[in-house]
């Protein structure tokens, strides 16, 4: 078991009545799950995720990752677990804007002091192939289309090797073509490498690739849908309202594909 989660509760006080954004929160993943949460806006799955990647602490409740206990940890040993056990994956890239391919991917590396800089070098060039984009490495953010640009960032996530992929709409900027290339790399790296991925979805053939979800309402689980098939995604999300529709960019449409 990776992931161990107990009866985990988040409030938040706000001068008023208190706001509980998790309601006694259970659930356990394996190493190697492939896993979506799914939830309407204010459903809990955003703070879960943050509790998840070590972002945020409950207020009350136990976090267990990789045999761990996370809950409770100060704020540099949470640093830690995030630099060495976790890779995230957002919605919009977080790219720096004047540094190449390879030296994003190499960043993550440069707090860790384990390699030497052509080790760094090596290993970012080789993940940027695997990623598809050989031949790329020294491009800029503004040489790349979004999805080349999500392919750096699923890049930079795997470079520490860890554990889990915490993937928070990752494919929410993209174009569809795009969507499905950037989800077969994740799960790719599921099936190939055993790197459990978790990722935070509105989109029916996004959460196709999911083999599990957790779909939260009202600060509470309730669905958990092992073994999942296309079928249970659509069960899932027929439940949940339309998000809002995404920002058009200058040409009328979604951004280009890689």
């Amino acid at each position: 078991m990776l992931i161990e989660v107990k009866n985990v509760w988040k409030t938040y006080f706000g001068g008023g009545e208190p706001v509980h954004a998790l309601r006694g929160v259970n659930f356990s993943i394996d190493r190697g799950d492939f896993v979506a949460i799914m939830g309407s806006s204010g459903s809990g799955k955003s703070t879960m995720m943050n509790i998840l990647g070590c972002l945020d602490q409950p207020s009350r409740g136990e976090y267990w990752l990789d045999g761990q206990l996370v809950a409770g940890l100060h704020r540099d040993q949470l640093a830690e677990i995030r630099g060495k056990k976790i890779g995230f994956v957002f919605q919009q890239f977080n790219l720096l804007a004047r540094t190449s391919a390879v030296e994003q991917v190499r960043l993550p590396l440069l707090y860790t002091g384990d390699l030497s800089d052509a080790a760094q070098i090596e290993k970012a060039m080789g993940l940027l192939a695997t990623v598809g984009l050989k031949g790329r490495e020294h491009h800029l953010p503004s040489q790349l289309s979004g999805g080349q640009q999500q392919r750096v960032a699923i890049a930079r996530a795997l470079v520490n090797d860890p554990v889990i992929v915490l993937a928070d709409e990752p494919t929410g900027a993209l174009d569809s073509r795009t969507s499905v290339e950037i989800m077969a790399i994740l799960q790719r790296m599921n099936r190939e490498k055993g790197i459990t991925v978790i990722i935070v979805t509105h989109e029916h053939d996004i959460a196709e690739f999911a083999s599990r979800f957790l779909q939260f309402r009202d600060g509470a689980i309730i669905k958990d849908t092992r073994n999942a098939t296309p079928a249970d995604a659509a069960e899932v999300l027929k439940q949940m309202p339309a998000p809002a529709a995404p920002a058009l960019d200058g040409s009328g449409g979604r951004e280009a594909a890689a």
